[in-house]
Parts: C-alpha cells; sequence; structure tokens
C-alpha cells in the first residue's frame, strides 16, 4: 500500500458517460483510467513517470481522446520535458505532440469549428481541433455547467493570472434540490500538500440544500451525473457513484484506485494510431 492515498482529479465527457481520471501516486507517478458510468466500471491504463496536469488537460467530448499536459525530465524526444499530447484514453501513446514553453503553459482542450488558436495545435484527423485553456479558476469545470457562485469573492484587476482569491463555483443537481459547491483553498505547499491538492490547488466541496450546507470533508473531487447522481473521488482513494438520500447516500458504484503501483506497459495495438 502506498504510504500517502493518492491525489485524483477526474474529467467527464460533456457528451458520453465516460469520465477520464487522473491519478498521482507514488509523487512521482501519474496514471490515467476510464471511468465507464453506463456500464459501471473503471478501465486502467497509462502510467507516466513524470508528471500530468489536469486541470490543464481535457477529454474529448465523445469520451475517446485525451489532451494532456505533461512534465517528464526524463524524456527524450523531439518535444523536450515539457509537452502537450492527444492520445487514446485511457492511454497516453502520442498520436500527435508538441513542445511548450514550460510548466507555465495553460494547456489545451477540444473545441468544433475550427477555433485553433495556435500553429502547433495543427488540425487534427478527429472531429476537434485544440484552443488554449483560459486564464481563470475552475477552467475545466466552467466548460462543464459549473456557474460563479454569488458569493465568490470578484477577480482583483492585479490578478491577471486568476490566484490569488479563492472562487467560489456552484452546479445545481439535474432534476433534484441540491447544489453542489466549490470553492479554493489556495496554494497546498509540499508535495503531497494539504487536504490532498491536485496541481497545487486546495479545494472543498459541499451539498447545499434548503436546509443547511454539508462539507463533503472526505472528498477530493465531484461532479453530477445527468441523472443527478454525485460522483466522487475520495481523499482515500475511491471513485463512487453515490445516489443521495434524505440524511445519507447510497453507494452504487465503488472503484478502490489507492493501492494501485507503477505499471508500465506498451499501449494495446488500438492505442497506437489514430
Amino acid at each position: 500500500m502506498p504510504s500517502s492515498p493518492p491525489r485524483i482529479y477526474c474529467l467527464p465527457a460533456t457528451d458520453a458517460p465516460v469520465v477520464a481520471v487522473f491519478r498521482r501516486g507514488p509523487s512521482q507517478w501519474a496514471h490515467v483510467g476510464r471511468w465507464d458510468l453506463a456500464q459501471n466500471c473503471y478501465e486502467p491504463g497509462g502510467w507516466l513517470r513524470g508528471r500530468i496536469f489536469p486541470r490543464r488537460s481535457d477529454i474529448s467530448p465523445d469520451g475517446r481522446w485525451l489532451c494532456y499536459f505533461a512534465h517528464n525530465p526524463k524524456a527524450r524526444w523531439e518535444y523536450g520535458d515539457a509537452y502537450v499530447a492527444v492520445s487514446k484514453l485511457p492511454w497516453l501513446t502520442a498520436l500527435h505532440a508538441f513542445a511548450t514553453c514550460g510548466t507555465w503553459t495553460r494547456g489545451y482542450y477540444f473545441t468544433t469549428g475550427g477555433s485553433r488558436e495556435d500553429s502547433k495545435a495543427t488540425t487534427l484527423p478527429i472531429p476537434y481541433d485544440l484552443t488554449f485553456i483560459p486564464v481563470e479558476q475552475f477552467a475545466n469545470e466552467r466548460r462543464r455547467g459549473w456557474l460563479e457562485a454569488r458569493d465568490s469573492p470578484p477577480r482583483s484587476v492585479g490578478g491577471p493570472w486568476d490566484e490569488n482569491r479563492n472562487a467560489r463555483l456552484q452546479k445545481p443537481q439535474p432534476g433534484g434540490p441540491y447544489l453542489l459547491r466549490l470553492e479554493s483553498l489556495g496554494r497546498a505547499g509540499g508535495e503531497f500538500g494539504v487536504g490532498q491538492a491536485i496541481d497545487g490547488l486546495r479545494v472543498v466541496y459541499a451539498l447545499e440544500s434548503e436546509q443547511d450546507i454539508k462539507i463533503l470533508n472526505d472528498v477530493q473531487w465531484a461532479d453530477w451525473t445527468a441523472q443527478g447522481q454525485l460522483l466522487v473521488a475520495t481523499r482515500s482513494g475511491k471513485l463512487q457513484v453515490r445516489e443521495l438520500q434524505k440524511h445519507s447516500f447510497k453507494v452504487a458504484f465503488e472503484a478502490d484506485l489507492s493501492a494501485l503501483q507503477p505499471e508500465p506497459m506498451e499501449a494495446p495495438d488500438w492505442a497506437q494510431r489514430w
């Protein structure tokens, strides 16, 4: 068992019941998996001895493709040690890649309609282009229906990188009475940080109803399914689908990722070609 639970961050596809799962741990290793919500299963994929920055990565709307930003100090290829790559989820074999200016890059997300913003994100043989992720907190969440809460502090005029505030976002439960809240708690500090930070950002989730607000202390990532179930990654390293009840919840699916150990292997043949 690892000495510390893994840090997990997820990216749901917008048009398919598929979630890209990013797992960090041990600290020098990154792992990607595919969470199939329709089949209730988790498929482990690629390992990288380096760092993947999930908040600067994306999953295509159809759930098939992964655009990830990575820093691999041991990389020995033409794109250097800090690069953006496109692969087939859940594998990391680069079908398209390009170098970046370093770890300061904002990363990219999938778009349609020919909205490329630089020549490196050249036309791909898939129905998507790549666009810079905007400079704002929780950019991935905003593209998935999260909105800035009324009590969120305004962005500072002197904060062009939007990193000097504790932004608060919210997302209503589809067909239900709850409001899922997300708040930044600032920089984490330390390699594994306080509160299992990922990408150097600490967050807290809460469920709000007409009666009260319940802090989800055991959760390091959360979002809704289209049917109103709560998706979570727990601080102990589990993926769960929770069906909310009046004063509790029922776990409809669970996958425990806490004991995974680095197991790099060659991607299957279908993941090595477009």
